[in-house]
C-alpha cells in the first residue's frame, strides 16, 4: 500500500516556504528546525510570502506585543489565501500551546490550515500530508517529539549555532507563561549535547549558544549526575571551538562553581544575561522570583568581581500590578548600583492564565512615566560603559551586513557588543581585530586593523 509520504514525494519540487519568528532564541532555533524539516520535504525558503506555498508563523506568549502582531499580520494574509486557496499558512509555536491563543486562530481565523505547537515539531510532516489528502485544518498540539537525540536543522548562518540543552521551566513567576506554553523541566543527556556541539564544531561552527529556559538548573531533576557549570566547562574544552555563550540564567541557581569555570575558560564569552526584573524585594517576592534585591545584588558583584572585563545584561519589567513608586525606585537603585551594559526593559503585559492577570493593572501613563524614568537612568550608563572601549581593539565576529548602509558590517565583541565596521563583506563569519574610535548607548564603531 502506497504511503503518504510516497505519494506526495514529487508535490513539494519547485514549492516555496516562508518563516516569519517572533520571540526568543528559542522560537529562533525552533524556526531552525522547522526549516530543515520543509527543506527536506522538497521546499525551498524564500523571503516573499506573496510567492511562498507554505507560511508559517513562529509564535511567542512573553509578551502581548507580539501576540497583536501576529493577530495583524496572519489577517492581511486573507486576500492571498483568496486569490491562492492551494497556499498553506501554519501558525506553530508558544502561542499555539495556550488554549486562549489557539482559540482566536482557530475561531476567527479561517485562512489558517495547520496549527501545532512547540512540541510536536517533528511531526510536520505528517500534518501537512493529513491537510493535502482531507482539505481541512489540522489542529495537532498533542504529541511530545522532543527527544535527547540530535535534531537536525538549518543554522542562521555557517558560523554561528543555537543547541538546546533543556526545555521548559519549573519556576513559575507570578507573571510569566512559560511552565504552561513550554512545559515543565526537563534536560538533555549530556552525552547528546556533547555530540551536537562536537558535530557543529567539526562542521566549521565557530560560535556555540546554549539555551534553555533557566540552564542554571540544568541536570537537577535528571537521573544523571552533571551540573551546568560541568557541562559548559566539557564543552568549552572542545578543540577548535572559538566562542560559548548561554542564555539565560535564573540569579537563584547562580553557584559560584558556574563564575569559576566562566573566568577560568577563556572561550566562555564574558557576557553574563541576569535578569532581574525589578529591584524591589517586595515586588519580587509577588512575582515568585525567589530572591530579594540583596540576593541579586551580591550575585551581580560577585560575577563583576571575579571577572573583571564581563558585561553584565538584564530584563527589567516595569508596572508589575503591585509596584509601588518606591518599589520602582528601588529598581532604579538596583540599576545605578551594578551599572548594566545592556538592558531588555519591558512594561509590564498580562499573560492569560497567570497569577499577576488576576491583580488590579496599574493606570498606563503611571507605568509609561516609570518605564522613560528608566531609560533616562540606564541610556547614560550603556554610553558610558561603550565609551570606554574607544581606543581599544577588540576582536569582534563579522555577522552581517549593516541594515542602513552595504558598505559596513556589523558584529560582535566577546562581551557581546555590537561594533560596526567598514569591511568588504567576504568577511562576515571571520573573527577581525577592530580599533574602536566612536560610539553611542547601544553599539561601538571601528575601524578594521590589519
Amino acid at each position: 500500500m502506497e504511503t503518504l509520504k510516497e505519494k506526495y514525494k514529487d508535490y513539494f519540487k519547485g514549492k516555496k516556504y516562508n518563516i516569519t519568528t517572533f520571540g526568543c532564541q528559542m522560537n529562533e532555533h525552533d524556526s531552525e528546525r522547522i526549516s530543515y524539516i520543509l527543506e527536506d520535504l522538497g521546499y525551498k525558503k524564500t523571503d516573499d510570502r506573496k510567492e511562498a506555498d507554505f507560511i508559517l508563523f513562529n509564535t511567542c506568549l512573553v509578551r502581548e506585543n507580539a501576540e497583536l502582531k501576529l493577530y495583524g499580520q496572519v489577517s492581511s494574509l486573507k486576500k492571498l489565501k483568496a486569490e491562492n486557496p492551494d497556499k498553506i499558512i501554519s501558525v506553530s509555536g508558544c502561542m499555539m500551546q495556550t488554549s486562549t491563543a489557539r482559540e482566536v486562530i482557530v475561531g476567527k481565523h479561517d485562512e489558517v490550515d495547520l496549527v501545532f505547537g512547540t512540541k510536536n515539531i517533528n511531526s510536520l510532516p505528517d500534518l501537512i500530508y493529513r491537510y493535502l489528502e482531507t482539505g481541512e485544518r489540522v489542529v495537532d498540539i498533542s504529541t511530545d517529539d522532543v527527544k535527547d537525540d540530535f535534531v537536525e536543522y538549518n543554522n542562521k548562518n555557517d558560523f554561528q549555532a543555537y543547541v538546546n540543552i533543556m526545555r521548559g521551566c519549573d519556576n513559575f513567576c507570578s507573571y510569566c507563561i512559560v511552565p504552561q506554553s513550554r512545559g515543565r523541566e526537563e534536560s538533555r543527556r549530556p552525552s547528546a549535547i556533547l555530540a551536537e556541539c562536537e558535530h557543529l564544531v567539526d562542521q566549521g561552527f565557530k560560535e556555540i549558544t546554549l539555551l534553555g529556559q533557566n540552564v542554571n538548573s540544568y541536570g537537577n531533576k535528571a537521573d544523571f549526575d552533571m551540573t551546568f557549570p560541568e557541562l559548559l566547562d566539557r564543552i568549552s574544552k572542545i578543540e577548535g571551538l572559538k566562542r560559548l555563550r548561554f542564555t539565560t540564567s535564573h540569579p537563584k541557581d547562580l553557584s559560584d562553581e558556574l563564575i569559576e569555570v566562566i573566568k577560568n575558560n577563556d572561550n566562555i564569552c564574558k557576557f553574563f544575561h541576569l535578569p532581574m526584573q525589578s529591584g524591589s524585594s517586595k515586588v519580587l517576592k509577588d512575582m515568585n522570583r525567589k530572591y530579594n534585591q540583596e540576593k541579586y545584588l551580591e550575585r551581580a558583584k560577585k560575577l563583576k568581581s571575579e571577572i573583571p572585563d564581563l558585561a553584565l545584561s538584564t530584563d527589567i519589567i516595569v508596572g508589575y500590578p503591585t509596584e509601588t513608586e518606591e518599589d520602582f525606585e528601588e529598581t532604579l537603585k538596583v540599576c545605578r548600583e551594578v551599572g548594566f551594559d545592556q538592558a531588555f526593559t519591558f512594561k509590564y503585559s498580562p499573560r492569560p492564565k497567570t497569577r499577576a492577570a488576576k491583580l488590579e493593572p496599574i493606570d498606563d501613563a503611571i507605568v509609561q512615566d516609570r518605564f522613560d524614568r528608566l531609560l533616562d537612568t540606564l541610556y547614560p550608563t550603556f554610553n558610558e560603559k561603550n565609551k570606554k572601549y574607544i581606543g581599544k581593539t577588540v576582536e569582534v565576529l563579522l555577522e552581517s551586513e549593516s541594515k542602513n548602509n552595504d558598505e559596513v558590517l556589523t558584529g560582535r565583541t566577546d562581551t557581546f557588543k555590537l561594533v560596526h565596521v567598514k569591511a568588504d563583506k567576504s568577511l562576515i563569519g571571520s573573527f577581525v581585530k577592530v580599533k574602536i574610535t566612536d560610539n553611542t548607548s547601544f553599539t561601538i564603531t571601528g575601524e578594521l586593523v590589519e
